[in-house]
């Protein structure tokens, strides 16, 4: 039987949800955000998505996201373009090149910056990828941080009638990624060509897509790039590329309760969160090796979007 092979039976279903992400600056790059939303917080477990590019970064310019603090969650850096380079509270120094993951488990504090290699501010880059977070179950907000990377020859990939499928995070059709994730998760990077047709899998309960680039066909409605498709639980869906398309699919099992969100923060708890302000406020997070002089402060006020 084909890994293509939905098991859902049924009428197809359509988009319940579809997010147009705002645009925001991260350190210099324009970034579209789909979640957090109004009209919905998280899809499985993650909780914050952004889309970066397609831009580029001309010579002379980089990527500047300075140290600054998580809790209770992980980060997940995948891009498809461009590199960046990401050091830690824990002694991490490592670049991060297309295909490959960066995996960050923040749990009950890190801290981090990223921003672009020497080599590519001089010469300028292309950027393009996504940038997500999970929330992490009650029960492992406070693990021990940790910094995993995982190159791109690791992850399962699977190809079939002009459908390539990488599995970041987590399982899908038959395969399941090395990437360590604390609740069940779904994270497929997923290549169509113009004509092909991709079943998303059926036995995570929270799915959605986000349109990385091109134009598909679900239900006999068109969605483009950018878009964060939101489906209902159980709905058969497939996906028809209608021009040569880039998606994530990404999801998972629902998380065990709401998250509040404050800046760089995620909890099940605000009180966690007010002693996170405060340890950042009071440096308490650690200096970033190799990048101590610089820092982002805590915001004054509610960040916009969080």
């Amino acid at each position: 039987m084909s890994w293509l092979h939905n098991p859902l039976t049924g009428p197809q279903g359509g988009a319940e949800l579809v997010i147009t992400p705002i645009t925001h600056d991260i350190g210099g790059l324009r970034v579209r955000r789909a979640l957090p939303h109004a009209k919905r917080r998280m899809v499985g477990p993650f909780v914050f998505l952004d889309h970066i590019g397609p831009a580029f970064m001309e010579p002379g310019h980089g990527l500047d996201v300075r140290p600054h603090p998580h809790i209770g969650l992980a980060t997940i850096t995948y891009l498809m373009q461009g590199r960046i380079f990401h050091r830690d509270t824990l002694g991490s120094a490592q670049e991060i090149r297309p295909g490959e993951i960066n995996w960050m488990t923040a749990g009950r504090g890190i801290a981090h910056s990223e921003r672009s290699p020497e080599d590519t501010r001089q010469s300028g880059q292309p950027m393009l990828g996504i940038q997500s977070w999970v929330a992490l179950p009650k029960e492992a907000e406070e693990t021990a941080p940790g910094f995993f990377h995982h190159e791109g020859a690791t992850l399962p990939q699977l190809e079939d009638g002009g459908i390539v499928a990488r599995i970041i995070a987590g399982s899908a059709y038959g395969e399941t990624s090395p990437v360590k994730v604390f609740s069940g998760t779904l994270y497929v990077d997923a290549s169509l060509a113009a004509g092909a047709s991709l079943p998303l899998p059926g036995e995570h309960e929270e799915r959605s897509v986000q349109i990385v680039a091109g134009e598909v066909e679900i239900a006999g409605e068109r969605f483009g790039e950018g878009q964060l498709l939101i489906f209902r639980p159980g709905d058969a869906i497939t996906v028809r590329a209608m021009t040569d398309s880039r998606l994530m699919l990404l999801g998972g099992a629902p998380l065990d309760g709401p998250r509040h969100i404050w800046w760089n923060f995620v909890s099940s708890s605000t009180e966690r969160i007010e002693q996170a302000k405060q340890d950042w406020q009071n440096r308490r997070f650690g200096l970033v090796p190799g990048d101590e002089q610089e820092f982002i402060p805590l915001p004054e006020a509610k960040p916009a979007g969080a």
